[in-house]
Parts: structure tokens; C-alpha cells; sequence
């Protein structure tokens, strides 16, 4: 299981143990914390859709909400993972909870940030979105198609899930100062922070894809 796990700093650090282990203490379960991401993009998904018809100061109120959202469902899913291997709290049904939230979330912001921009571009903005939620199941789908064949776990980016999430919330913090310095033109900023997650998440498809391919050539026995 540790052998699969995402590779990330954020894991050592000082902060993150501490957290981890109040919330073991506390008794909470990874699931249930894999759970809360869900809240959180529900949530954000809520705020990406209010903040379509709102403008100035409420409208970065709504873009603020959202990109925390973003940030607290990724926390959810660094403390859900130290709780359950570095206290010893996983359950069976743990790698179910580790992967399902995640795709739900995924797809709860982006397609609530294509909606966001229904109003600035009705044609492109929500398709946007929706273009950005399949290619993120799709990174996923390709990574896990990779550990069954070859038992090789391939987080490689440029548009991994800490990447997009990354991008996405550069894109509302900046939209949400646009909101009240250059109105209309924070909506142009998150459009382009959600067409630069369509193009890292389609480059990373491929990408996995291709060292997907070369891996299976490698093992393949000679003719």
C-alpha cells in the first residue's frame, strides 16, 4: 500500500504529522476523511456556480470559498492516507475510499469552475469544465490500468491531480483580486486557468500512456 502512495513532501513535514495525529487521537477514520472531500467539493462546487451571476466583492467571496475548498480537500487527502498507514488506522474497505471520492471531487470542481464562466462564456465555459473532468478521470483511469498490469504506480504529471488542483486555485485567488481591481477581467483569468488544466491533463494522459506502453514493451518475452 505505501509502495502506492502519491509521492509528496507535504508528508514529512511537521504540521501534517501533528494533524495526522490528533485526528487518530480523536478517533477519526480515513474513510470518514476520505468522505470529507466530498463536502469540501460539494461546497466548492456550490461557490464556482454563485459566483457566475455575482460580481466585485461577492464575487470574490465565492472564488475565495472555492479555491479554500480546493485546498481542504487536499488536505483531506495527505491526513486521510498518513491516518490510516502511519497510525495504523486502514480499513478494508480503505482503497475504495481512497479512489472514488477523489474522482467525484475532480470532477465537482472542475465542471463548478466551467460553470462559473457560464455567464462569460456560455458556448465554451461549462464545456470547459466538463472537458477538464473527463481527462482527470482519465489521468486516474491510465495510472490505475499502469499498477494492474505492471504493479507500477505512475503519478508522473505535468497534470497530476496536485498539479491541477495547483492551477485551479491560482486561477480563483487571481480572478478573485480581478473581481474587485478589473472587473470582467478576472472572468477571462479563470478561463484560462481552466484551459491550461484541459491541456496538462490531456498532455499527462498521453504522457502515462506512453511510458505505460514502453513498460509493457520492456516486460514483453522476446519472439
Amino acid at each position: 500500500m505505501i509502495e502506492s502512495r502519491r509521492p509528496l513532501k507535504s508528508r514529512g513535514t511537521g504540521w501534517a504529522r501533528a494533524a495526522a495525529a490528533g485526528l487518530a487521537r480523536i478517533g477519526a477514520t480515513p474513510d470518514v476523511i476520505s468522505a470529507s472531500s466530498l463536502l469540501f467539493a460539494a461546497v466548492g462546487f456550490w461557490a464556482f456556480w454563485q459566483s457566475a451571476d455575482a460580481s466585485d466583492s461577492a464575487r470574490a467571496t465565492w472564488l475565495l470559498l472555492a479555491g479554500l475548498c480546493v485546498q481542504l480537500r487536499l488536505l483531506a487527502n495527505l491526513l486521510d492516507g498518513m491516518v490510516a498507514v502511519e497510525h495504523g488506522r486502514g480499513g478494508a474497505l480503505g482503497p475504495i475510499w481512497n479512489e472514488l471520492p477523489d474522482r467525484v471531487a475532480d470532477a465537482l470542481f472542475l465542471v463548478g469552475a466551467g460553470y462559473a464562466l457560464r455567464v462569460y462564456d456560455p458556448a465554451f465555459g461549462p464545456a470547459l469544465g466538463w472537458a477538464a473532468a473527463v481527462l482527470a478521470v482519465m489521468t486516474a483511469y491510465v495510472r490505475e490500468l499502469g499498477h494492474a498490469l505492471t504493479q507500477t504506480v505512475d503519478f508522473c504529471g505535468p497534470g497530476a491531480k496536485p498539479h491541477r488542483m495547483a492551477v485551479l486555485t491560482a486561477g480563483c485567488v487571481l480572478s478573485a483580486i480581478g473581481a474587485v481591481v478589473l472587473p470582467d477581467w478576472d472572468r477571462a483569468v479563470l478561463w484560462l486557468a481552466l484551459a491550461t488544466v484541459v491541456l496538462l491533463a490531456a498532455a499527462t494522459v498521453l504522457r502515462r500512456t506512453a511510458r505505460l506502453a514502453a513498460r509493457l514493451k520492456g516486460s514483453a518475452p522476446a519472439a
